[in-house]
C-alpha cells in the first residue's frame, strides 16, 4: 500500500521516515534535538514568568519578547513529541488529519514569528529614532492590534494550502514522507495529481511574507544604524548597538535557516537528503532554542530579574 508503484486513495494515516539515510543514528540524533527542546521549553516559559510577574518590563519590546517565546514554546512542541518518536521509539506513523494539522500549526507558527520580529525592528526603529514620542506611538492597545494582525494574517494565508491538500488531492503515489515532520511540499510531492496550483500558492505565501517582512527589516534598520551614528555621545552609540545586535542576531538565524530550507525543498536537487532535513529540522528548533539565551543574556532588565528569581 506505500510503495511508490501504486496509488493510494485517500490514506488514514501517512509514514514519517524521519531523517532519510541516517535511520540508524536518529536515535543519537535524538539526543541533541532533546536536549535543544529542553532548553528552548525552559528558557522561554521563565522568560515568560518573568515578563508576567514583573510590572517593570510590561512595555511594548517585552511584550513582543513574550509574544515570540508562546511562539517558540507552540513552534518546538508542534514537531518535536513526534520527531522524537520516530527517532527513539520507531513510531513513525500519523493520520493524515493530524499530519495536516500539524502543517498548518509549523507554517502559521513560522509566519507569526516572521511578523514578531517585524514588529519588534518597527518598536527599536520609533525607540531610538524618535524616543521622546516612543510612549505615545507605541501603546499597549497598538501593541494588541498587531499581535491580532499577525496572527490573522499568518492563520489566512496558510489555511489555503491546508484546503487546497484537503480537497484537491483524492490519490496518492505513496504514503510514505521523507521527512521528519509535516511540511506543507513533502506531503505535496506524495500527490498522483497535478500540484502546480498548491506550488504557486506556496511559493506565494513565502515571498509574501519574507519580502515584506525583510523589506521593512531592513529599512527599519538602516533608519535606525543611520540614526546611531549620529548620536554625539559614545556611551549612547554603544548602549544602541548593543540592543541591536541582540534582534540582529535572532533575525539572521530566523531568515538564513529559513531560506536554505525553502530553496533546497523546491530547487536544491543535488543537496543530500539528509542535509536538507536536518536542516529544515533545526530551522524550527534552532529559534525557540536560542531565542531566550539572546534575550536573557543581552537584555539587562531580563537579565537582572532572572537573577533576583534564581537567587530568591
Amino acid at each position: 500500500m506505500s510503495t511508490s508503484n501504486i496509488t493510494v486513495f485517500m490514506p488514514s494515516v501517512l509514514t514519517l521516515i524521519g531523517i532519510p539515510g541516517l535511520e540508524t543514528v536518529q536515535c543519537w540524533i535524538g539526543i541533541p534535538f532533546c536536549v535543544m527542546y529542553l532548553i528552548a521549553i525552559i528558557g522561554n516559559s521563565m522568560l515568560l514568568i518573568i515578563i508576567r510577574s514583573e510590572r517593570s518590563l510590561h512595555e511594548p519590546m517585552y511584550i513582543f519578547v513574550g509574544m515570540l517565546g508562546v511562539t517558540d514554546i507552540v513552534l518546538a512542541t508542534t514537531i518535536m513529541p513526534k520527531m522524537l518518536g520516530i527517532f527513539w521509539f520507531r513510531v513513525p506513523d500519523i493520520y493524515f488529519d493530524s499530519c495536516l494539522l500539524q502543517m498548518w500549526l509549523i507554517h502559521t507558527f513560522q509566519c507569526i514569528e516572521s511578523g514578531i520580529l517585524l514588529a519588534m525592528a518597527l518598536d527599536r526603529y520609533v525607540a531610538i529614532c524618535y524616543p521622546l514620542r516612543h510612549a505615545a506611538i507605541v501603546t499597549h492597545r497598538l501593541v494588541t492590534q498587531i499581535g491580532a494582525v499577525i496572527t490573522l494574517r499568518a492563520a489566512f494565508l496558510v489555511a489555503p494550502c491546508l484546503i487546497l491538500i484537503k480537497f484537491r488531492f483524492q490519490f496518492y503515489h505513496t504514503t510514505i514522507i521523507s521527512h521528519s515532520y509535516c511540511e506543507h511540499m513533502a506531503i505535496v510531492k506524495l500527490a498522483a495529481s497535478d500540484v502546480r496550483v498548491n506550488k504557486i500558492y506556496g511559493l506565494f505565501v513565502a515571498f509574501t511574507i519574507a519580502v515584506f517582512d525583510l523589506t521593512f527589516i531592513t529599512l527599519s534598520y538602516a533608519q535606525i544604524f543611520s540614526t546611531v551614528f549620529r548620536l554625539p555621545q559614545k556611551e549612547a552609540r554603544l548602549k544602541a548597538f548593543n540592543t541591536c545586535i541582540a534582534h540582529m542576531c535572532v533575525f539572521l538565524q530566523f531568515y538564513l535557516l529559513a531560506f536554505f530550507s525553502f530553496f533546497t525543498h523546491r530547487f536544491g536537487a543535488h543537496v543530500p537528503p539528509y542535509i536538507h532535513i536536518l536542516f529544515s529540522s533545526l530551522y524550527l528548533l534552532v529559534p525557540p532554542f536560542l531565542n531566550p539565551l539572546v534575550y536573557g543574556a543581552k537584555t539587562k532588565q531580563i537579565r537582572i530579574h532572572l537573577v533576583k528569581m534564581l537567587y530568591s
